[in-house]
């Protein structure tokens, strides 16, 4: 990028399709060059413009006396492509005029925080926040996701941004780039946030506990933060309430995983947590994705609490506190896990569509219409609760999980981690489980020009006429997304993906003969979709 400073348009940078870097309400991209047909497409000069179109973008929100800059918080998690990305973020805030405060390695739920933490020593409370994270994906990617202390941006807020960001990239001189290099230096400061985040969160556990100092003393938990950026909670939130981490892995920032990946829906991952526990006899292990706002526990007996398990346990804490609450779900939770929050539990399940930030804003508006609601989280471990400004953070549902064992041993009640096997006896857990991806070729002249969109629609269109002329399927009541059907003693559902050409097939029974048997019902509704490769869903029905 050492071109001759000018004033007309910088001729080397690339062309981008700036829309097709939106996630939902993320924004995801590669990074770092070296994987086969994976190009660059999050450059600097992309990542600048994005940032100060973020900036615009929430200059105009704000609306504030232009006389006091705007403040942006930027942090990152453990990726190798964090620093450079930083420092083209920073770029591109200080060039729309704004101060940076730069929190280095942080965690996502952090970065959010600290639009709503009121400590002038740490520069707080910022206008608006940017995490530089691409969660649980592979190392060459990197992404980001942004917050103002109204929650996190969505859909229509991150295709505003990008469709800013063009016109800035476009109209980028040399002179504009050295520019914002110059106010970058004048406008940075530097701040250690993660100090004063885990500290509210210690706090958290004490208060719960009967303001006691150290009220996990005696309790042995590790934690595994996959080489992401949540080690911290060792060491900054379990060591101070008194608790023993000896046995702890990955805790070092490695933005290659070197061990396994940072998602607790990841079987090798949760194999590593739960033989972490077992080696060292611990009473509880604790897992965190890369970016610490999903999370899952493993009990003393090597129970994994991820998925359904970790949904039922948080609405048993919950519920305790806020009888007949509503809970609100993705859209592949078991039927099982609705018997138990209703039935056993006395709330209400919700289940609404896939997407973290399409749980929390229902979770949002059922409370805006009367409808109390108190906890919205994914079976992908994204969890977010309304004493806790609907933070989707990892870390905080786990403040939950060590309040319920902090206040049971104030009661003097003992058992390590029993108490928490106990909140979840009797969920009704399906002995067969599988999710299916069904993935639609674009190329295929069986779609006749048509987008991937409309030949899914027309996919599950013709399985909901299968399913209503065949007397052993129902279809569900109440759905927000896909096809959803009970029969044979379990459920199905076929979704369509929101970003690709593809349809997860979800099926859950009590035997792998049934799943068998619903599997069936949906080969032989769509076999005449020739543009869609059922290969995952024959291969599974081979094998009964």
């Amino acid at each position: 990028m050492a071109a001759a400073s000018s004033t007309t348009a910088v001729p080397y940078l690339d062309k981008v399709d700036f829309m097709k870097l939106q996630n939902g309400s993320d924004i995801r991209g590669v990074a770092v060059p070296g994987v086969e047909g994976e190009p660059v497409t999050l450059t600097e000069p992309v990542t600048e413009a994005i940032a100060a179109a973020f900036s615009a973008w929430l200059s105009e929100k704000k609306k504030v006396d232009a006389s006091k800059p705007l403040k942006v918080s930027v942090g990152h998690d453990s990726r190798i492509s964090a620093q450079v990305l930083q420092d083209a973020v920073t770029r591109g805030v200080a060039s729309a005029g704004l101060d940076v405060v730069q929190y280095g390695l942080a965690s996502t739920p952090a970065m959010f925080n600290s639009t709503l933490t009121e400590d002038e020593a740490f520069l707080c409370p910022v206008d608006g926040a940017i995490m530089i994270t691409a969660s649980h994906l592979p190392y060459n990617r990197n992404g980001f996701k942004f917050f103002t202390n109204a929650g996190g941006l969505g859909k229509a807020d991150i295709k505003n941004i990008l469709e800013r960001a063009v016109d800035i990239y476009n109209s980028f001189t040399d002179e504009g780039l050295m520019k914002s290099k110059r106010k970058a230096s004048e406008s940075l400061k530097r701040v250690d946030y993660m100090t004063a985040y885990t500290s509210d969160l210690v706090k958290a556990v004490r208060k719960a506990a009967g303001n006691i100092e150290k009220p996990l003393e005696g309790f042995h938990i590790v934690v595994d933060a996959g080489n992401g950026a949540g080690g911290f909670f060792a060491e900054k939130v379990l060591q101070p309430l008194g608790a023993i981490t000896s046995g702890s892995q990955f805790l070092e920032p490695d933005g290659m995983f070197p061990n396994h990946i940072p998602n607790p829906e990841d079987k090798t991952a949760m194999k590593a947590i739960t033989q972490a526990v077992l080696e060292n006899k611990a009473d509880l292990g604790i897992i965190f994705d890369t970016d610490v706002d999903r999370s899952a526990v493993v009990d003393s007996t090597a129970r994994a609490f991820n998925r359904n398990r970790l949904i039922a346990l948080m609405s048993a804490i919950v519920l305790e506190e806020h009888p007949g609450t509503t809970i609100v779900t993705d859209s592949v939770t078991s039927d099982g896990l609705t018997t138990f929050i209703e039935n056993k539990l006395g709330g209400k399940h919700h289940r609404f569509k896939r997407g973290y930030k399409n749980v929390i804003d229902e979770a949002v508006r059922l409370n805006s219409v009367g409808e109390e609601s108190h906890l919205a989280i994914e079976t992908s471990g994204h969890g977010a609760l309304k004493e806790n400004h609907w933070l989707d953070d990892g870390a905080y549902l786990m403040v939950k999980v060590l309040n319920k064992l902090a206040s049971a041993r104030a009661s003097g009640i003992a058992g390590g981690s029993k108490v928490l096997t106990d909140l979840v006896e009797g969920l009704q857990e399906p002995r067969v489980a599988v999710e299916l991806r069904l993935k639609i070729d674009q190329n295929h002249p069986d779609l006749k020009g048509g987008s991937f969109q409309e030949y899914g629609e027309a996919v599950l269109k013709l399985l909901e006429n299968h399913v209503e002329s065949d007397p052993k399927l129902q279809k569900a009541p109440v759905n927000y997304e896909g096809v959803r059907v009970s029969g044979f003693g379990g459920w199905f559902l076929l979704r369509l993906s929101l970003h690709d050409p593809v349809l997860p097939l979800n099926i859950e029974a009590s035997s792998h003969e049934d799943a068998v048997k619903l599997g069936l019902a949906v080969a032989s509704a769509v076999e005449k979709f020739l543009a869609l490769d059922t290969s995952a869903l024959d291969k599974f029905l081979q094998t009964s």
